[in-house]
């Protein structure tokens, strides 16, 4: 198979092999993973699909485009866990296409280039990771490439189709993740006079006030797709919803921007073992010493105004977490492979880079021999070590087998991050299984729910049972100030807490073991003979 075909064929199998793997080894992951198939089973269960709620209270943190396609998938398929649990994952994919196609927008001239861009951004341990998880990132990413994708074109044509694009792609955005996809096209657009006359194929516009009205025209349209969800949802959501997703998702979180316990150097730190294996891959840092003269070239540039300023913008900004930055993720993937595209790869360089999967291997392989030594942490004994030999056995083939292309050096690369991910589930599903999988317990809730039981959560609760225990009712959450109300108040209850170890003096009707704590399950009558029980130990 030529190079032309053979990276986006190799990283869609890779992506379906890892989405199998992911499928069969790990459950849905609490708090995230639950809560919103929780938010999307609330919706779908109510026929509530303007307002978002969780546990029977408005859920503003999110706007509904993924509980959307979720709910696209159940009325196709019916109400699942498969389905939602695809979606994100496959903008994930779709996400490496349209990064190839602008990319190829921004090179003409490069044939090869989008085709390793693809590559060395599935490539990046931590996106490999992520496409495999139920959160709102990589669908943001995917509207901001197709909004981007859309500018460019604007810029080479002059015609008005790309700035549609950039206005659903902005819109979109907004209904993913609410305004945050305007710092990740916004600067770009408004930075086209640095990077827009270096680019190969551009034309200079009629006039810069044609072009920044075209933007602005995007920005609204956008804005309006955004709005025909969020005016009709806020009268329908009351005055503290409507608060929430007009303030909250936007100036609400710019004002706490210097508050956070992160500090702003955070993602400068984060970054390099974010894009592993790429930072020790020795052709990338010998290509740096031909950054000076590519920082002329406009695809080069519009990758400067696309990354920098979001990446300023987020470091200031208070919610500081690796995922935020997925969306910029294709600008450097693009720079790096401008850089190394006439770059040598040697046998030593795959050495080197296969290192963090042949240490990953090593380290679990060794586990058994070193658990009886060392105080290893919990949960550790868990571990199904047999699949180091998968990783081991990928390192090694990376390092040693003859490499006929550099096209195929990437493709090797970016295999190898997907053999670590798989290997991680492969490694780690015994343990998720045990202290992560809240399915039994949930469907428990349900058959209590449906014998008449109220079920009352002591502490905050994220929705984790909802839908995996298809509930229809929302859980009572009590404190030790309300406790004593709600036993007062109920003949036939359960409660639900989460303790280190069982307190004496009675027996719970349920216990779960739950990360490094367990689930225990009260009846209402235990508890009403011993209160301390319900309390946390």
């Amino acid at each position: 198979m030529s190079d032309r075909i053979w990276p986006p064929v190799a990283w869609s199998v890779l992506w379906l092999i890892l989405m199998a793997v992911t499928m069969a080894t790990r459950p849905l992951l609490p708090v995230d993973e639950t809560r919103y198939l929780a938010v999307a089973w609330e919706m779908w269960r109510d026929s509530s699909f303007l307002v978002p709620h969780l546990n029977g209270e408005t859920y503003s943190h999110k706007p509904p485009l993924l509980f959307w396609l979720m709910h696209l998938g159940w009325g196709l398929f019916g109400v699942n866990e498969v389905t939602p649990r695809l979606v994100a994952p496959l903008f994930g994919l779709g996400s490496l296409f349209v990064a190839q196609g602008l990319a190829r927008k921004l090179w003409p001239d490069r044939p090869d280039l989008p085709r390793a861009a693809g590559l060395i951004l599935f490539g990046c341990l931590f996106w490999t990771l992520f496409t495999t998880l139920t959160m709102f990132d990589m669908m943001l990413a995917f509207f901001t490439l197709a909004g981007l994708a859309g500018l460019v074109h604007a810029w080479k044509t002059g015609g008005w189709l790309g700035f549609l694009a950039l206005g659903l792609g902005i819109g979109f955005g907004i209904l993913t993740k609410g305004p945050a996809i305007l710092l990740l096209t916004l600067p770009a657009a408004l930075l086209a006079p640095y990077w827009g006359p270096a680019l190969t194929g551009g034309v200079r516009p009629v006039s810069w006030a044609k072009w920044y009205a075209g933007v602005a025209s995007a920005v609204l349209f956008g804005a309006a797709i955004g709005l025909a969800w969020a005016v009709p949802a806020a009268i329908a959501g009351g005055e503290a919803y409507r608060d929430a997703i007009f303030w909250g998702q936007s100036a609400g979180r710019m004002v706490d921007s210097f508050a956070h316990s992160r500090p702003w150097w955070w993602y400068l730190a984060v970054l390099l073992p974010l894009i592993l294996p790429w930072s020790l891959w020795p052709a990338l840092w010998r290509s740096l010493r031909h950054l000076p003269g590519k920082l002329g070239d406009g695809g080069v540039r519009f990758c400067i105004a696309w990354f920098l300023p979001a990446f300023l913008a987020f470091s200031l900004i208070s919610g500081k977490q690796p995922h935020y930055l997925l969306p910029i993720f294709p600008a450097l993937a693009f720079v790096m492979a401008r850089l190394v595209e006439n770059t040598e790869s040697r046998r030593l360089d795959r050495v080197i880079a296969a290192l963090p999967a042949a240490l990953f291997g090593g380290v679990l392989f060794l586990l058994p021999f070193v658990s009886g030594i060392w105080n290893l942490p919990p949960g550790t004994e868990d571990l199904d070590t047999t699949w180091s030999a998968l990783a081991l056995g990928a390192a090694f083939a990376v390092m040693v087998l003859p490499q006929q292309s550099s096209m195929q050096g990437l493709v090797r690369l970016s295999a190898l991050s997907a053999v670590i991910v798989a290997t991680v589930h492969l490694s780690a599903a015994p343990l998720l299984d045990k202290t992560f999988d809240l399915t039994d317990l949930s469907r428990q809730f349900g058959v209590w729910e449906r014998e008449g039981y109220t079920l009352a959560h002591y502490g905050k609760y994220h929705g984790q049972f909802h839908f995996l225990g298809r509930l229809k009712k929302p859980l009572k959450l009590t404190g030790d100030g309300e406790i004593a109300d709600w036993l007062a108040s109920t003949t036939k209850g359960k409660v639900i807490t989460y303790q280190k170890r069982l307190p004496d003096g009675g027996m719970p009707d349920y216990v779960q073991p739950f990360r490094r704590k367990i689930i225990s399950v009260w009846d209402a009558e235990t508890v009403r003979r011993n209160p301390k029980l319900a309390k946390r130990h």
